[in-house]
């Protein structure tokens, strides 16, 4: 029998740990990575890491050349504006490198659409007439007194204008962190309405650092992020509830000068005060903190479901984006 004699090269150690690596790379990427993108849950996790982190170093800067007034003091304009221009720039740094990471646009976790314009005004109407309203029954039910106005003519414009846009940095940055791509990765690990639970429960948690807040303004915050989720799952777009939120808190803060969760801002054009119970009133919590919020809250998703889910209209809510990791598949 004659010797076998091969012209193949034996498999060398370099390609065989080539493939071990490929094979380990492998299994880490579907530890990582699904179908629809990052795992949700190291997405939600990575988030949270890059805003904190953002928001800290952001923070720690600002307090040494701007620091904050007391509690009991009025908001100035500049500190406002430091302050909701670190939130944002964290939220949207944290929005975009997890975008980035899942291929998809930093917008599509609810501020595309074609009726963005229409949805925000529709917002701005809606928060300005709310907050108005409920103004408007404690004022005639002898909860709340006004001052007379302390700012005229162009100084007023000038400071509703300012107010204006640091509201709509806030509606923005808290629609944006909430109801954003955290509630739209949680919605497909957990369903939408755990996350818009679990993420509402937190939008009431964190106002527990705001000053004079109380138990009624805490519950109210958590309802009034049910409702701005209940506006995302109806419409697909963030962009009615940053209109709503933004307007409530202008008029709240500057139009009528009362305690947003416990804060005053400086240059309103009335000052409100509280006059009573304070689970009537809303005491130094404001309006929001009054349990007449409730009914109110009532009215508004009545007002939703008649608007938006008469006919038993389907869910306009797609956590799936165009674009996704499609290499993970």
């Amino acid at each position: 029998m004659e010797p076998i004699h091969s012209n193949s090269p034996a498999p060398s150690g370099g390609a065989s740990t080539s493939a071990s690596a490929r094979r380990h790379g492998g299994r880490l990427r579907r530890i990582f990575f699904g179908h629809d993108g990052l795992c949700a849950p190291w997405g939600v996790l990575l988030f949270v890491a890059i805003f904190v982190g953002a928001i800290a170093g952001f923070a720690f800067v600002s307090h040494r050349l701007l620091p904050m007034p007391a509690d009991d003091q009025a908001l100035p304009v500049a500190n406002g504006a430091v302050m909701e221009a670190m939130q944002l720039a964290s939220v949207a740094l944290a929005t975009i490198v997890l975008a980035w990471i899942e291929r998809r646009s930093p917008f599509s976790y609810g501020l595309q659409g074609r009726a963005r314009a229409s949805r925000f005004a529709a917002g701005i109407a809606c928060g300005f007439a709310a907050i108005s309203a409920l103004v408007f029954v404690l004022w005639q039910a002898g909860l709340l007194r006004f001052d007379a106005p302390a700012i005229h003519g162009i100084r007023a414009w000038e400071y509703a204008a300012v107010w204006a846009v640091m509201f709509l940095m806030t509606g923005i940055f808290e629609e944006s962190l909430l109801r954003g791509y955290l509630l739209y990765t949680l919605a497909r690990w957990l369903g939408f309405w755990w996350g818009a639970v679990l993420l509402s429960a937190l939008f009431g948690v964190l106002h527990v650092v705001s000053p004079d807040e109380s138990i009624m303004g805490l519950a109210s915050a958590m309802l009034f992020g049910l409702i701005f989720c209940l506006s995302l799952w109806y419409t697909g777009s963030l962009w009615w509830a940053i209109g709503f939120h933004a307007a409530w808190d202008w008029g709240e803060s500057y139009f009528y000068g009362a305690p947003d969760s416990g804060r005053l801002v400086e240059g309103v054009r009335l000052t409100a005060h509280p006059v009573g119970h304070t689970l009537l009133s809303g005491g130094a919590a404001g309006p929001e903190g009054s349990v007449l919020v409730v009914p109110l809250l009532a009215v508004i998703v009545l007002a939703m479901w008649r608007w938006w889910g008469r006919g038993g209209r389907a869910s306009r809510f797609e956590w799936r984006s165009v674009g996704g990791r499609e290499a993970q598949r």
